[in-house]
Parts: C-alpha cells; structure tokens; sequence
C-alpha cells in the first residue's frame, strides 16, 4: 500500500462536545446571585439612606453658607467688571503692577466715601422724607386738579389719598414708623459690614486674578489648555465689558436723575439717585422703573414737576438707547432682550436685586460659552 492510499483512507473525528453558555455556567454555579438591591435590601436601604442624608446636610449647610457664597460670586463679579479699568491703566503707560494697586486704591476711596458721606446723607434723606410725607400728601389735596381728576376716577384718588393721610397721622403708624427705622438701622449695619467683606474680597481678588486664573488653567489637561484659555480669556474680557459699561450707564442715569430732581425741587433727590444707579444695572427694564418712580413722586410734589421730570426722563431714555449704549457697548456681549428680562426676575426671585444684577452677566457668559465653543464645534461636525 502507498503512501497516497494511505493518505487517502478515511479517518474518524469525534465530536467536540458543546460548549455551555458563560451566563448559564454562571447562574448555576451562583443561583442567589441578582441586583444589589435583592441581594442585601438593608445594606442597600442604608447606604441610600446615607447618601440622601449627605445631600441633604450638603443642601443645608449651603443654604446657611448663601450669604457667603453669594458675596463671594458677587467679589468674582465685581473683579471680573474691573479688569477693563485695569487694562486701561495699562494702555496709558502703567504697569501691570501699578495699575492693579491703583484701582485697589480706587476701591478703598470709593468705600470710606460710602461709609463716610454717602451712608449718612441717605440716613437724613430717609428722615427728611417721612417728616414731608403728611405735608406732601396735605398738598397734594389742596392742588387744583385734584378735585376733577378725583371726579373722574369716580372717588379712587381721593379714596387712596385719605387713607394715606391717615395711615400717616395715625399714632400706631409713627410707632410701626419708629420701629421700622431702627430695622432699618440695623440692615443699614449688616448692609455695610457684607459690603465691606465684599469689598475685601475685590480687593484680594483683584491682587491676585492674573495668579487665580492660571491655577485654574493648570487645572485643565495640558492638550486642551491652550484651547480652553483662549476661550476663557475672550469670555472674561466679554463679560468684563459688558459689566463695566453697565456701570457707566448707570452711574450717567444717577447722575441725571439727582440734577432733575434737585432742579425740579423734588425731595429726596439724592436717595432716589442712589436707588436709579442699582436699578439701571439691570438693562432695559432698570431705566422704566426708575422713570415710573421719579415721575409718581414728583407728580405728588406738584404737576408741574412730575410732567418736567416725565418729559425729560423720557428724552433721556432716548438718549441713552441710541447714543450711549452703542458707543459704551460696543464692544461688549449683545444680550437679547428676552434672556435679560428671565435673568432678571430669576436672580431677583431668588436674591433679591442683587441676584437680578448677578443673574445678567452670568447669562452673557453661558450666552458667550455658546456662540465660541458650542456653535463652532457643532458647525466642525
């Protein structure tokens, strides 16, 4: 026999035998095995119940911490709005170092004159405007048109204003009067120390913002860093921007509205200049309150006035939304109209007109975080 018939002969392969599926080998050999959940239900139960203790304690311990963070979210803030002043410094000669201590220096003097002129001046305004109250409301009644105009509205404005004469008069009233003022007293207090630890804040922030942004950076992997800093740095001088012009616009609307009052002779000019810079910060809708309220108090001082004071707030909002906003904002973040007004009422509901002031910026930088870094990649894809 040859070797190729040999080859050729058939040869008999067994079978291998079947090989059990991995899950099934598994289930048999652990019968009990399952969910966590199944398989130790108290251990289980516990640590879900640790966990949402944890949150809970967490959640808790920042909402006693908010005044806190808040204060330091509105330092970061108010440090981020000072870095144009401080380039500007730097654009006219100065260096990096000179520039920051001058703007420190700034900040000190803007404080001892809130604590030493503006505090004080606001206090005597208040008083001022309580003891002229009854004799405004007085006044107001003894003016020609009050008898039509209360005709025409069928006994309304009479109506409010004999109920203000006597709230006004009553001896509860003046009680409820001289306890508030020693409340306010006391916010006036707390309303100075949480500005002066703000203050510090800025001050220290302001030192060291080049050093805390570049520890943030190193934060970031080094492939991305370079990437990631040059969006960070163009956000922070956007919303830089668009802080500091606020600013200016507001501190142009004070300023004329205290001029109007005081020529137009209504009380409490200098009081209602104050509250119209914080109010215009907030865009659009900061202007029309601040022209509602002026307009009331000067109507209820006399006619004349209130129509003067209308008119010329009214020439003045003109102004500003087509001269002073395009040159002060140029160059800063173009918020829509609808995104400033939810921000405004959600910081406000949540903290108040400092929360309303807070919640813009924070809108133009997620507005900014979009149109740089989401709209690009999504248009790379």
């Amino acid at each position: 026999m040859t070797d190729e018939n040999v080859s050729a002969a058939p040869t008999s392969v067994e079978p291998a035998p079947p090989v059990s599926d991995p899950a099934t080998v598994v289930s048999a050999a652990r019968p009990f095995e399952g969910p966590v959940s199944t398989r130790r239900p108290l251990r289980w139960g516990f640590i879900v119940t640790l966990g949402a203790l944890g949150a809970l304690a967490a959640g808790l311990a920042v909402y006693n911490l908010r005044t806190i963070v808040f204060s330091i979210f509105l330092a970061m803030f108010i440090t981020v709005g000072l870095d144009p002043l401080v380039r500007f410094f730097e654009r006219h000669g100065m260096t990096r170092t000179w520039a920051i201590v001058t703007v420190i220096l700034i900040i000190v003097a803007v404080l001892v004159g809130i604590i030493w002129v503006v505090v004080p001046l606001i206090v005597n305004q208040i008083q001022t405007l309580i003891s002229v109250i009854p004799q405004e409301v007085a006044n107001l009644r003894a003016q020609g048109w009050f008898d039509p105009s209360n005709a025409a509205s069928n006994g309304v404005i009479g109506q409010v204003v004999n109920w203000v004469a006597k709230e006004v008069t009553d001896p509860k009233f003046i009680a409820a009067v001289g306890s508030g003022a020693v409340g306010l007293g006391f916010s006036i207090i707390n309303g100075i120390s949480l500005g002066f630890f703000i203050a510090v804040l800025t001050i220290y922030f302001v030192g060291t913002y080049d050093a805390t942004k570049q520890a943030a950076y190193r934060l970031v992997a080094a492939s991305r860093r370079a990437t990631f800093e040059s969006y960070s740095e163009r956000i922070l001088q956007n919303v830089g921007k668009y802080l500091s012009g606020m600013v200016i616009l507001a501190f142009f609307n004070a300023v004329y509205s205290v001029v109007l009052l005081l020529i137009t002779q209504v009380p409490g000019a200098f009081l209602i200049g104050v509250l119209a810079f914080f109010i215009t910060l907030i865009p659009l809708i900061g202007t029309i309150l601040t022209t509602t309220v002026m307009t009331v108090l000067a109507f209820i001082h006399s006619p004349t006035s209130g129509l003067v004071v209308l008119i010329f707030m009214l020439i003045y909002m003109q102004v500003e939304a087509y001269i002073l906003t395009p040159k002060v904002m140029s160059k800063a973040v173009k918020i829509p109209g609808s995104v400033v007004l939810i921000s405004a009422l959600a910081g406000g509901t949540l903290f108040g007109l400092p929360g309303a002031l807070v919640a813009i910026p924070i809108s133009a930088g997620i507005i900014l975080i979009v149109t740089e870094v989401v709209m690009p990649a999504k248009q790379r894809q």
